[in-house]
């Protein structure tokens, strides 16, 4: 994986490459590398690292999905903030399915660095809900299952949170 400085600085030389094509009178090499420079910069921003354990655990393959995870050693310093958020995320939900009280951290992490779609963040709090559900803190459950369904826009987690609040009638 390369630092997200480096990728800056390999775009920042294929522009310069491409400058110096369009000076040299190859203007379709330079067309080229200026859209060649669009890989490294969508790498900068989303990293591929990440892309491919969402491609995995979009197959439901959970180890496949650790396993491009744990090439990422040190998120601080090679992902951006979003990304971040997306790398505790997904540690949220795989170590979810093991350790509930483990994956509570990485929820409220990755919601703390920020998640950029509505629908993964409406999924990190109704972990999160049941998470204080399962601690008894009914009233927190509450406010993060209410946060959840204004954060469901297409409705993909109604039963869920449909199901979650008739559990807490219970308690």
């Amino acid at each position: 994986m390369l630092n997200k400085n480096i990728k800056l600085i390999i775009a920042g030389l294929i522009v310069i490459t491409a400058v110096w094509q369009f000076t040299e009178g190859n203007i379709g090499n330079g067309i080229f590398l200026i859209l060649l420079t669009a890989i490294p910069i969508f790498l900068y921003y989303k990293n591929e690292f990440i892309l491919l354990a969402f491609l995995k655990l979009r197959k439901q393959d959970m180890e496949g999905a650790k396993k491009w995870l744990d090439f990422i050693k040190k998120p601080e310093s090679a992902l951006v903030k979003k990304q971040q958020g997306y790398f505790n995320y997904l540690h949220g939900i795989l170590i979810s399915q093991t350790n509930i009280n483990q994956a509570e951290k990485f929820f409220k992490k990755a919601i703390e660095l920020g998640l950029s779609m509505d629908m993964d963040l409406a999924v990190a709090k109704l972990n999160l809900a049941g998470v204080a559900m399962s601690r008894r803190r009914k009233l927190e459950a509450t406010t993060l299952l209410n946060e959840a369904k204004k954060l469901d826009k297409q409705g993909m987690l109604k039963d869920q949170i449909v199901m979650m609040k008739d559990q807490m009638k219970k308690i």
